[in-house]
């Protein structure tokens, strides 16, 4: 890749042009779906933007581009298995406390569907809560919102997984006998 009388704009289509097909074959052969590997090439190459200037040149420049999509990949699956691990973890520490709205035959998925039943929002704060102990001043911080907000939307999110725990828990059980008035 020649830098002589080249914008880094013209440097940078230069690249992609010629590294970009081979680069995403290598990714779409190693992702576990096409959508991470179209996440990791635009990572790779907006990498390869913020680095420019220090870019080796010619076939080194489609090697370092090589390099920087695996560690994209290796980012991402990172990425996955902290969140899976995470959401495991959620799912563990929140089953003691709602234990008697568990089914006992289920083992944690009515809880892990529960909480798939949340906004992203009110599924982000009630991790806050339970995985790091984060308070609503502090949640609110993270997420942008007023403590007051936090509590709100905290308290009513518990309050849908309890139901969504309890409607469960009622599908799995056999109706109660209603009970007889027997007079005296």
């Amino acid at each position: 890749m020649r830098r002589d009388h080249q914008t880094p704009e013209e440097r940078f289509d230069l690249l992609f042009r010629t590294t970009s097909d081979d680069v995403l074959a290598y990714l779409l052969r190693r992702a576990r779906t096409p959508e991470d590997a179209a996440d990791a090439l635009s990572e790779a190459y907006a990498a390869a933007w913020r680095k420019l200037d220090k870019l080796p040149d010619g076939e080194r420049a489609r090697l370092w581009l090589f390099g920087a999509a695996r560690n994209e990949l290796r980012k991402s699956a990172d990425r996955a298995r902290a969140e899976d691990g995470l959401f495991a973890e959620l799912a563990q520490q929140l089953r003691p406390s709602l234990a008697e709205n568990i089914p006992p035959s289920d083992s944690g998925g009515a809880l892990v569907s529960a909480l798939g039943g949340l906004s992203r929002i009110d599924q982000e704060i009630v991790t806050l809560t339970a995985w790091e102990a984060l308070t609503p001043r502090e949640i609110g911080e993270v997420l942008g919102l007023s403590a007051n907000v936090v509590r709100v939307r905290l308290h009513r999110a518990r309050g849908n997984l309890r139901s969504s725990l309890g409607e469960r828990r009622s599908e799995a059980r056999p109706p109660s006998p209603i009970p007889q008035h027997i007079p005296r």
